[in-house]
């Protein structure tokens, strides 16, 4: 889940993992050091005491020792077999030993056996009687560390809180921004420390950003300005131009012509405008556009590039459609895709169907690759075929416009002849 991501999450777990694991590693630590000290003190003591009752014996052989261990027996070598039986082969020292108790269960001994000047002392201690102690203190351990552990888990999340309270902040603001389409100082919000210098790099940031955003802005509205001026004279000559009475049929074409190419550098201005401003606009007055009417004033428009080629450019509308854009965007859009198929097919026919809810330009051209029909989309990628120039900017404005309007634009290859089809879906 993302929540497992959040920065807050993976602290609180390394504090509370942190604080477990010290706590289990402390409880170990002093079980292990509970047990060698026990261990120590029990066989040094019962080492000390075999010691003192064996000297006991040597020295008044016919007086009873004194000892307060619950089983001891000292004889001599004549008499060693009236001790036990696993007893009497075991040498001096300390010995770990298992034997029936009075409550007939196996219990764990130390005997302590000493051998001196033909005596033989014998010492036996129940360490079982421990075993209680032992469970008492691990539980207790246990249930220190799941405290200790607990503890950790609560302190991790209120410092978390804490730590990143100023972080939460910081991103509070920075939403709030985006909402209001205004930003303002963040560093006097913040102290000064670790968010606060970041707090700091993001206003410097966000004012180089906003100039040159400024600035891309102001240059747009200057060229869109500029270049539509000199547009609206053109179209504006030519058309006083095909009025006049004394004009030849040739001449007329070509005053038509240079209209219909102002026409078209003004779409393209106004949708390239649209793009730098990541705006998405309808047209007036909540009119829609007819796409079988842009079509079929592309295709007049793009007839001179088929020259002398056998080629012919039919429209087919199987059911009409319109389209909350801007003639002028469609437009644009339809030019690339036509205008393409026209370019790179030698001879044969361009198609443009109008169906219900998209519009597809098939040709019988070369065709493509299917592993290259999205990558035609990309910046700079021209195609290869005939009539394979420019600067492969075509398709990539085509799918920058699908992008704003939420239009879906796909190229494949045609599987019956050759030949490719590009389909512009509307949503």
């Amino acid at each position: 889940m993302r929540s497992r991501r959040k920065l807050r999450f993976r602290l609180v777990v390394s504090f509370a993992l942190f604080g477990f694991g010290l706590s289990a590693l402390f409880a170990f630590a002093a079980l292990n050091i509970r047990s060698r000290v026990e261990e120590q003190l029990i066989t040094t003591s019962l080492q000390d005491e075999v010691d003192h009752l064996n000297e006991q014996v040597i020295e008044h052989p016919d007086r009873a020792p004194s000892f307060d261990i619950v089983k001891a027996a000292s004889w001599s070598d004549r008499t060693i077999y009236k001790a036990p039986l696993a007893w009497q082969t075991l040498d001096t020292g300390v010995h770990d030993i298992y034997e029936p108790g009075p409550d007939g269960r196996t219990h764990h001994y130390k005997l302590a056996v000493r051998r001196k000047d033909g005596v033989i002392t014998f010492m036996q201690f129940d360490v079982s009687r421990d075993e209680l102690g032992k469970q008492q203190l691990l539980f207790s351990v246990i249930g220190a560390v799941f405290v200790f552990g607990l503890l950790s888990l609560v302190l991790g999340l209120w410092l978390s809180r804490k730590v990143l309270k100023p972080v939460s902040e910081l991103a509070r603001r920075l939403r709030d921004f985006r909402k209001t389409g205004k930003a303002e100082p963040l560093a006097p919000n913040f102290a000064d420390d670790e968010v606060g210098e970041l707090a700091l790099a993001l206003d410097e940031y966000s004012q180089r950003l906003t100039a040159m955003v400024e600035r891309d802005r102001e240059f747009n509205s200057d060229v869109s300005h500029e270049l539509r001026t000199p547009l609206a004279v053109i179209s504006s000559t030519t058309e006083l131009l095909q009025g006049s009475p004394d004009l030849t049929d040739k001449l007329r074409e070509r005053l038509k012509r240079i209209e219909r190419a102002s026409r078209q550098a003004t779409e393209l201005i106004e949708a390239l405008l649209l793009l730098s401003r990541a705006e998405r606009r309808g047209p007036t007055r909540g009119e829609t556009t007819d796409v079988a009417k842009v079509a079929n004033d592309v295709i007049e428009s793009q007839r001179p590039q088929m020259r002398d080629k056998p080629l012919g450019v039919e429209l087919v509308v199987k059911q009409p459609v319109s389209v909350n854009a801007p003639a002028s965007v469609l437009a644009v859009a339809l030019t690339n895709l036509i205008g393409n198929a026209i370019k790179y097919t030698l001879e044969g026919m361009v198609t443009v169907e109008v169906q219900g809810d998209r519009i597809e330009v098939i040709d019988t051209g070369p065709g493509i690759k299917p592993e290259d029909a999205e990558r035609l989309f990309q910046r700079g990628v021209r195609g290869e075929g005939a009539g394979g120039s420019g600067a492969g900017l075509g398709l990539a404005i085509v799918r920058r416009l699908c992008d704003l309007y939420g239009w879906d634009v796909s190229m494949r290859p045609r599987t019956d002849t050759n030949g490719a089809i590009a389909s512009l879906k509307f949503s």
